[in-house]
């Protein structure tokens, strides 16, 4: 008897855990096949010209710039690599951002890096169908303050061939609008 019982107890457990290894395996195989949140970062693939607005401050004049940006999948299919090139204040500008969703927590995530900068822009944000639109808040290093500082970002796909995108920065404890920057496809 005590025989049938470690018997079955084991066969149990063995049970128990290959039904746990296949929920963990359909788990991970989830988490990273590309859907269609991956298909959708994608139909940006592509050149693209850049037209720039930024403002230094609330209420400073506008300053306009032009670039160029590429925008590539990478990694089969899961995240896409974005190439900016300009220059700001005359001088050369380039930097590069990584896009992609996160199929478990059903988010956007997006970092940026250049070279007016060491640090890293994390942000995260979820998508709007009525708007076309993903709206983006994290962080960004505020070089004068010595410290991180929050950053709200609304990406919009206008059309096929049109972007939008609005950054927003604290300034003295508000929000103002430091960039806006519009692309079209070449």
């Amino acid at each position: 008897m005590k025989r049938i019982l470690l018997a079955l107890t084991a066969m149990i457990a063995a049970l128990s855990a290959h039904s746990q290894d296949d929920a963990a395996m359909k788990a991970w195989m989830d988490y990273a096949t590309p859907g269609s949140m991956q298909k959708m970062i994608a139909m940006a693939d592509g050149d693209w010209k850049t037209d720039m607005t930024f403002w230094m401050a609330p209420g400073a004049q506008p300053m306009t710039t032009t670039g160029s940006c590429t925008n590539k999948m990478i990694m089969g299919g899961r995240y896409q690599e974005s190439r900016f090139t300009s220059s700001m204040d005359g001088q050369p500008f380039e930097g590069t951002g990584l896009l992609g969703y996160d199929n478990v927590r059903k988010m956007f995530v997006s970092t940026w890096i250049d070279n007016m900068g060491t640090g890293i822009m994390y942000l995260e944000g979820k998508w709007d169908e009525a708007t076309r639109s993903i709206t983006f808040t994290g962080n960004a290093t505020d070089a004068m303050a010595g410290k991180a500082m929050p950053v709200r970002e609304v990406f919009k796909w206008v059309d096929d061939n049109t972007q939008v995108m609005e950054m927003y920065m604290m300034a003295d404890g508000k929000e103002y609008k430091s960039m806006e920057l519009k692309f079209t496809r070449k």
